[in-house]
């Protein structure tokens, strides 16, 4: 009798252990899933509201220390983007295109990052080597860019339709559209694309600056019925003088200047530098 409580306080001591063992293994996993967490948090502050720089750091320490993480790799590639490096950002991305975990979409942001770098031709290349199949907003819209850098505006026209398409918020490619009518002439196409891209989203003033432009372009030089502040109206005045002078209209834009003045909230010295140099060509002339 004495040896079976023996036995069994040595097999409860084994059952201990292991338990001891289990509850440990437990332990690591959760803390392990917990630095995953933090580290996956820590990582989508670092891309969005982090400073770029900072960001940059901690991405190439972290990527260095996991080499064979292709997900920091890209996180490397894309704050450096943020961080106004997209040559350097490009050089990462063609590390990520060589991996054979590497999809589609990283092409795409490795397009993005040669047109941000101003190589329009490795980009062209880069989107041509992307299978057909991949069909998406941020591939349709970095390929409308190169049809519009190469001049070819009825490919440019299709493919700003599609991405414009491929979107719930197209404000921006519709802009991209509208801008492009605009270089090339097509003063009341790009008004209507810029109309309907403030209509998607009423703040952005880029949108507002260049409606203003495309009509100015057409000698009308009323501001449009669009949502500003008193300075967006102000700067818009600016924008609309500065293109009726261009025009040749040059009593309509000094007057568009003093009102652009007389409007800004504050002291507008870029429209009192244009007045005065207005002012100054109309005494020599």
């Amino acid at each position: 009798m004495r040896h079976t409580v023996i036995v069994a306080l040595c097999l409860g001591g084994m059952a201990l252990t292991a338990c001891q063992r289990a509850t440990d293994a437990e332990v690591s996993r959760t803390l392990k899933n917990v630095n995953v967490i933090d580290e996956s948090n820590l990582s989508d502050i670092m891309l969005t509201v982090g400073d770029p720089k900072e960001a940059v750091t901690y991405f190439q320490r972290t990527a260095a220390e996991n080499p064979d993480r292709i997900d920091l790799q890209r996180n490397l590639a894309k704050s450096l983007v943020r961080a106004q490096s997209p040559a350097e950002a490009a050089r990462v991305w063609e590390v990520v295109v060589a991996r054979p975990d590497s999809g589609p979409e990283d092409k795409v942001d490795m397009a993005d990052a040669l047109i941000r770098a101003n190589d329009w031709k490795r980009a062209e290349q880069v989107l041509a080597s992307i299978p057909p199949t991949h069909e998406t907003f941020a591939r349709y819209r970095l390929e409308a860019m190169v049809a519009d850098a190469n001049k070819q505006w009825k490919k440019a026209d299709s493919l700003y339709e599609i991405a414009a398409g491929l979107t719930n918020r197209p404000a921006g490619v519709l802009n991209n559209w509208g801008y492009s009518k605009l270089s090339r002439g097509d003063y009341a196409g790009a008004e209507k694309l810029f109309v309907e891209a403030i209509s998607y989203d009423p703040k952005l003033f880029t949108a507002k600056n260049n409606l203003v432009m495309s009509r100015g372009a057409q000698r009308r030089y009323d501001l449009p019925v669009v949502e500003m502040t008193q300075v967006e109206r102000a700067e818009l005045l600016h924008t609309l003088a500065l293109t009726a002078v261009k025009q040749g209209d040059v009593t309509v834009g000094r007057g568009l200047l003093q009102e652009a003045i007389d409007t800004h909230p504050q002291h507008f010295e870029a429209a009192v530098r244009s007045l005065r140099a207005l002012d100054a060509n109309v005494k020599r002339g």
